[in-house]
């Protein structure tokens, strides 16, 4: 086996030209198509109840068993690309997307629907599980920082173009190509990336899959994601959280506990519990959940606001939210020209307080905002979340030693499915307490979004302890 100073010196230098331009192409193309299908169907959810015949309340299962699967699989598909390589599990996961959106496009019943997006989730989770490891290979250490970011951007920006992306094709198409359009793109995808993603310097990390590990991670991300779906935030929730919904959260952090114990007595856990001893790595993911916390709770906030309390339509208030998503996307190269000139902890500890700032401006609007009011507050939380993003993934993705790449690609999108589902818990309980359709509900709301992504700030300047990259990760590295 490779020693670790060639391990680090092969992942340093990266790929040649034009290889690493291509390889970055299929990257980007991979993550934007697995992301934009985790929202793209929510526009046309009427319509496909309608035309299979099914009630709204079973219809939503074309989204969750798409958000479900992949939550289920990145880590256990992470481990994997750690043990057979990246570009295996990416490949792999790419073709069974690419072939559960033909099932999906000329699905017939609701069931048949349902079980070809679980698929595409599961491809999804095999795309978004190695989409960082495979962007640290591609480049050489000294352009890894602008590289993360161009990923983030995508990232950011596929996460919120799906309603757009679908009013589109639904403007001309029927909800079938939704899908439909997914197969050329894979088919692309597939055979740039035989040609052009690089293999895994080393192999075989050690990860023992035991079916019963592999078991407890799908029951507690589920039970855990269920439960907080089951709260909900719409009509009913001001009336009481079901105790279904609660007994399920309950039971997927009792099986958390038990999951746990059993990986922190393994040498190359499943659940990376080796990676989160090192400090640095800790520190970037808290402040990952609870940036993600606190922005799922002002996204699902916001509309409340804009349009029961404000009286904006839908049309002026999604425009309004807008201005967020774009300063990200603008201000995520910048963020990106800033890593290795200063210190991670540093640029997202200031742009967390940035976010935090815009957050509690518009928990502070005042009782007739003008639209300037309301857009260059979202803008600044945009800003912030822009400054933040890049340089925190750039240290998630740099501090674990190379052979656990795929293991610390995994933990990012966990990290921000486990804040989104931790901000939708906090704010089915705020709306349980407070009314959504009054101002009283979202300004409380908003209010621990800033809270949130103050802590966030907090966890993320404590990386300044560790030096520039962390002392813990030098020694890891190492090891």
């Amino acid at each position: 086996m490779m020693r670790p100073q060639l391990l680090e010196e092969a992942v340093r230098d990266g790929l040649p030209e034009p290889q690493r331009t291509r390889s970055m192409i299929v990257i980007l193309l991979g993550i934007a198509v697995a992301v934009l299908d985790g929202t793209i169907v929510n526009l046309a959810l009427p319509g496909i109840a309608q035309e299979l015949q099914a009630s709204p309340s079973a219809a939503i299962w074309v989204i969750n068993a798409y958000q479900i699967a992949t939550l289920v699989m990145l880590l256990p598909l992470a481990a994997l690309g750690d043990k057979v390589g990246y570009r295996r599990v990416y490949l792999v996961g790419m073709t069974l997307f690419t072939v559960s959106s033909v099932v999906a496009t000329f699905s017939n019943s609701l069931t048949t629907l349902i079980l070809a997006r679980a698929l595409q989730g599961m491809g999804a989770a095999g795309i978004m599980s190695v989409n960082s490891a495979l962007v640290r290979l591609t480049y050489p250490a000294a352009e890894l920082g602008r590289n993360i970011a161009k990923n983030s951007m995508v990232v950011a920006a596929s996460s919120v173009a799906g309603p757009s992306v679908a009013a589109a094709i639904l403007s001309v198409a029927s909800w079938p190509w939704l899908f439909a359009l997914n197969v050329p793109l894979g088919l692309l995808v597939l055979a740039l990336g035989m040609k052009s993603l690089p293999h895994n310097v080393s192999k075989g990390s050690g990860v023992r899959f035991s079916p019963l590990d592999v078991g407890l991670n799908v029951l507690m991300f589920s039970l855990f994601f269920i439960g907080a779906d089951g709260l909900g935030v719409g009509e009913g929730s001001a009336h009481g959280a079901p105790v279904v919904a609660w007994g399920l959260l309950a039971a997927g952090v009792l099986v958390g506990v038990f999951y746990m114990q059993r990986q922190r007595r393994q040498a190359v856990p499943l659940f990376p519990v080796d990676l989160l001893r090192i400090p640095v790595f800790a520190l970037s993911m808290c402040t990952s959940v609870m940036a993600f916390c606190a922005q799922m709770l002002a996204y699902i906030a916001l509309p409340f606001l804009l349009l029961d309390v404000y009286g904006r339509s839908h049309v002026q208030a999604g425009l309004l939210i807008t201005a967020w998503p774009l300063a990200i996307v603008v201000m995520a190269p910048v963020a990106g020209r800033l890593i290795g000139r200063y210190p991670d902890g540093a640029l997202g500890g200031v742009g967390l307080g940035l976010m935090a700032s815009g957050l509690a401006a518009l928990a502070l609007l005042p009782q007739d905002p003008s639209n300037i009011d309301m857009a260059w507050r979202m803008a600044l939380c945009g800003m912030g979340f822009g400054l933040f993003q890049s340089p925190n993934n750039h240290t998630i993705v740099s501090s674990p030693p190379p052979h656990r790449s795929g293991a610390a690609s995994g933990m990012l999108g966990t990290a921000r499915l486990t804040g989104q589902t931790l901000g939708a818990v906090v704010l089915a309980i705020v709306f349980g307490i407070w009314s959504p359709h009054s101002a009283t509900g979202p300004v409380i709301a908003l209010w621990l979004a800033a809270a949130c992504a103050s802590l966030a700030a907090v966890f993320s300047t404590l990386r300044l302890r560790e030096g520039p990259l962390g002392a813990a990760q030098t020694q890891a590295t190492h090891t």
